[in-house]
């Protein structure tokens, strides 16, 4: 029993080193597995879970709670004596995934015609400016980066944190279908045209015409991977 004169004690839990790193792992594998490719190619992507504590630098127990978020996430499926797979969506999923961000997307430009600054958009404007003399498609790997955050960025101007929470574990999915078919049938070409027009609807404040024109946009990506998207199964 502790005197009524004596000063008081500070009462400590000990750090949760294991949940620390968990959250870590989450993080940073979450992140490696958005930036993945993985409609690339037609095989599996397995993740060995010893392997990726090795590479973290950590024990396997957080590693192996990080995987258990991303598949309840759908980041990731775990298969019975076969060990983690990345998810990947099949066809019909994928083109279910494109019209739901084509909804989303246009909802957010027509929100951003009232939300965003004008020097937002002089910033969504100035990630083509390297490609005003230069091809798209000479530059495939840097313009496809840039076409991807232009989507992102337009989710973002718009200002809806629901719309961006939804959008977020679809992005995986949208990113590597967008960077796959990028270079597919002139659509790098077509695609910064379009995302001209957006440019311009938004900095008009044109409601109707920037919703529509990102509907459109996104639509015609639903139209190409249901001619070529065989290889997704």
């Amino acid at each position: 029993m502790q005197r009524p004169d004596a000063p008081p004690k500070l009462r400590i839990e000990p750090l949760d080193t294991s949940q620390t790193f968990r959250h870590l792992a989450y993080g940073t594998l979450k992140k490696a597995i958005t930036e993945m490719d993985i409609y690339s190619h037609p095989g599996e992507i397995r993740l060995d879970e010893r392997r990726l504590s090795q590479l973290l630098a950590i024990s396997r127990t957080p590693v192996r709670e990080a995987i258990t978020l991303l598949e309840q996430e759908g980041f990731v499926r775990s298969s019975p004596r076969r060990g983690i797979f990345v998810v990947r969506k099949t066809k019909a999923q994928i083109l279910e995934m494109i019209a739901v961000w084509a909804a989303l997307e246009s909802m957010s430009a027509r929100l951003a015609t009232k939300n965003a600054s004008d020097a937002d958009l002089q910033a969504l404007r100035s990630m083509f400016a390297e490609f005003e003399h230069e091809k798209p498609a000479d530059h495939l790997s840097e313009y496809s980066e840039a076409n991807i955050a232009f989507h992102q960025t337009i989710i973002r101007l718009g200002g809806c944190k629901l719309i961006a929470d939804i959008t977020e574990n679809l992005f995986i999915h949208m990113r590597a279908i967008r960077k796959v078919t990028i270079g597919q049938d002139n659509r790098a070409e077509r695609s910064i045209v379009d995302h001209m027009k957006i440019i311009e609807a938004l900095a008009a404040r044109d409601a109707d015409r920037a919703e529509r024109l990102v509907r459109e946009h996104t639509f015609g990506l639903h139209a190409h991977v249901e001619k070529h998207g065989d290889f997704l199964g």
